[in-house]
């Protein structure tokens, strides 16, 4: 006659309140709360301690941490045990606080295209009081504006519709003659790098064509290449 096999599985057990304690600490811990005298409980958990101690390294060489393996061990036991503690005793509302409910902007931009964050570039802008950095905060947030549009309406895009979208959000914190200072700064500024630049393609050009003249002055230059010419007569 077979015997009977009694299989234990684990999700028949209590639940594992820490993990990295295992299932027989937690045991051990059930079984301090289950004795009457409070000094043998007293004992017992100062016992249990110096064994969680060295189950978890991290406490074991940072010595401030042990009232955090005494808090760990009055989580396992649900914080219904009643020993002489050296520290005070945790409860469930200190170790696990309710966290704190997160306000949502649920305000829609008046802008899709240009997002909730242009609304806040704005904000900051308008609260700017040096009149150079104010300036320079309106041409980047226009900048920014002008590209975000061009995106969603794939379409040129005329200076004045951001203009009047930026007033427009701005809820009169800013003024439109300093959107249109900021306008034209950002142009001679954009005028004066392509000229730049232009200048720059101009002299490497000529550079160039200087270069290719003082190769053909060069006799040793026309030598090779009246040489080359002779070779492909030939052949």
């Amino acid at each position: 006659m077979k015997k009977d096999i009694v299989k234990d599985y684990n999700t028949q057990k209590d639940y594992l309140v820490l993990k990295e304690y295992g299932r027989n600490v937690q045991k051990l811990v059930q079984y301090i709360s289950s004795i009457e005298s409070i000094e043998e409980r007293t004992r017992a958990a100062h016992s249990l301690i110096a064994l969680m101690r060295q189950l978890n390294p991290s406490v074991r060489e940072q010595n401030d941490n042990i009232q955090r393996i005494w808090d760990h061990l009055f989580h396992m036991a649900d914080f219904k045990l009643e020993i002489n503690c050296p520290y005070p005793v945790p409860d469930r509302e200190s170790l696990y606080p309710k966290p704190m409910r997160l306000r949502y902007n649920n305000k829609p931009p008046m802008f899709r295209h240009y997002g909730k964050n242009v609304e806040c570039m704005i904000e900051k802008a308008s609260q700017i009081t040096e009149p150079e950095d104010r300036l320079m905060a309106i041409q980047q947030t226009l900048r920014l504006m002008k590209a975000f549009y061009s995106t969603w309406n794939r379409e040129n895009i005329e200076d004045d519709v951001i203009q009047n979208d930026l007033l427009a959000l701005s809820k009169g914190r800013l003024q439109m003659s300093e959107i249109a200072e900021a306008t034209n700064q950002g142009e001679n500024r954009q005028n004066n790098q392509n000229r730049y630049q232009q200048n720059r393609n101009d002299r490497n050009d000529r550079s160039g064509d200087r270069g290719g003249d003082r190769n053909s002055n060069n006799p040793h230059k026309r030598r090779f290449q009246n040489n080359n010419n002779r070779d492909r007569r030939i052949k």
